[in-house]
């Protein structure tokens, strides 16, 4: 029944020539029902049958119809039931009441229906307006950016009103005769404007005024205080973070600064004392020296660190020899024949990078696997692979959990440093990867607890034409480059 009730007053009726045909229809059938119940009761009485034809189809297509089809009915009652039947005559004046009963009774139905069918609509229009509304306020308060969020809501908008386009913009815009623009306020302050088409019809135009600026204008001024909290939300997280850094970086680095100044300072105390002997003094200067160098690699790590964290430390490109960097990084270190084992191929290609950034990388590494090797040689071994130059330095170290492969990464971690009884500044590895990136390549690491550590450089190899002129420029200048001493075992 109450699908019956909703398609007698659905808000778009059938066309009139349907109503028409039904009407026809209906008058014919109450026609033939009227014959069988001339038996049981008086036939001026009957009338009422064809009241349910005009009452349902005043009721779907409305009063003109309704009209009609009470003409329609009053003439085939008298015609086919009134005395005298088969002629359009009425012989008793009362038999005009049922003509009339007719006309009123599709004037009152189609009233009532009219009523009903606007206030369906009406309830329609608002729920399509209650929807447009939630699904609005879904994609703009969801958002992650408010300005992207803006052309799809104002698509929804169009597609829900049937308006052949539409616009959301912040803040304000120029005139335009092809378009009419609502501004969108809170208070005296404007936050955009919706734009339509010049050509929207009227009533679509006071729609969007009346209904949908209003809840628009509250969607947008909630968008944008949540983009400022966000905001404000993403600079409190970012200071948080920053204040974490700052306190890692003192806790770290307060110990590394403290540990090589102490020995700096006792030992240069006790140079001075007259009681101590030429081989002490030499001792002590070798001392200083040292912790000298540690406090150096210290300081220009944080360097290393603050410029790659800045996006600074753009590389200098230029046709390097991956060997010659190997070799230069081992000097550096001041490595000992017992302490790396290198093997690297006759023929490696150049590769285009910044050597200070590259040997850095390779000393960071280098140094981190010595520290944790056990006192056993470090492997180091460079093949040309495919596209790639693959480096591999390896120790025998305790190696690493599987979880903190990547960790070890990170600034400031320190991997197993309780357990192994060496303290970094937990830089070295961060940095490494920072330069390995920045030149275009690839650093990670693979271990197994127990086994050890493979540190795996990865760098992009030129096109065999580049590579060769830059290999003739660098024999061109190689008399003018001293060579930078390796262990003595060195293959």
């Amino acid at each position: 029944m109450p699908r019956l009730l909703g398609y007698l007053i659905a808000p778009d009726p059938p066309s009139r020539r349907t109503g028409v045909l039904v009407a026809i229809a209906a008058v014919a059938v109450c026609t033939l029902v009227v014959y069988p119940l001339k038996r049981v009761a008086p036939v001026v009485s009957l009338g009422v049958v064809y009241l349910l034809a005009v009452l349902v189809v005043s009721t779907i297509w409305g009063a003109w119809l309704g009209v009609f089809t009470g003409v329609i009915s009053a003439g085939a009652f008298n015609f086919f039931h009134l005395p005298p039947t088969g002629r359009f005559t009425i012989a008793d004046s009362s038999n005009w009441v049922a003509l009339v009963t007719f006309l009123v009774a599709a004037v009152l139905a189609s009233s009532l229906a009219d009523v009903t069918r606007t206030r369906a609509r009406e309830a329609m229009d608002r729920r399509r307006e209650a929807d447009l509304a939630a699904e609005m306020a879904r994609v703009l308060l969801r958002a992650d950016n408010l300005a992207e969020a803006l052309p799809p809501a104002a698509a929804r908008l169009a597609a829900a009103l049937d308006l052949p386009s539409a616009a959301i913009e912040l803040g304000t815009v120029p005139p335009n005769p092809r378009r009419v623009a609502f501004p969108l306020r809170e208070g005296t302050r404007t936050l955009g404007v919706l734009v339509v088409p010049a050509d929207t019809d009227e009533a679509s135009l006071s729609r969007l005024q009346e209904r949908v600026v209003p809840s628009l204008e509250a969607l947008l001024s909630a968008a944008l205080e949540r983009d400022a909290l966000l905001g404000e939300v993403v600079e409190t997280a970012a200071l948080r973070r920053a204040d974490v850094v700052k306190t890692a970086l003192l806790q770290s680095v307060s110990h590394d600064l403290r540990t090589p100044l102490t020995g700096i300072a006792a030992a240069g105390e006790a140079i001075g004392s007259p009681t101590l002997g030429a081989a002490e003094r030499e001792e002590l200067a070798a001392v200083i020296q040292e912790e000298t160098k540690r406090l150096s690699r210290l300081v220009d790590n944080l360097l290393d660190l603050s410029r790659l964290q800045a996006g600074a430390a753009t590389p200098r490109r230029e046709w390097i020899s991956v060997e010659e960097v190997l070799r230069s990084a081992l000097g550096e270190l001041g490595a000992r024949a017992d302490e790396f084992s290198l093997s690297i191929d006759r023929e490696l290609p150049l590769v285009r990078a910044d050597p200070a950034q590259i040997e850095r990388a390779f000393v960071n590494v280098l140094e981190n696997a010595r520290r944790h090797s056990n006192g056993h040689p470090v492997s180091v071994r460079a093949r040309a692979v495919r596209e790639r130059i693959i480096v591999r330095i390896v120790d025998r170290g305790p190696g690493i959990p599987s979880a903190q492969l990547e960790r070890v990464f990170e600034p400031f971690y320190r991997a197993g440093t309780a357990r192994s009884g060496h303290r970094g500044s937990g830089l070295g590895l961060a940095i490494a990867r920072g330069f390995i990136v920045a030149n275009g390549g690839r650093l990670h690491v693979e271990s197994l607890p127990g086994q050890g550590a493979t540190f795996i450089f990865e760098l992009p190899i030129e096109p065999a034409g580049a590579v060769g002129a830059a290999a003739a420029d660098l024999d061109g200048a190689e008399a003018q480059v001293p060579a930078v001493p390796a262990p003595d075992h060195v293959a």
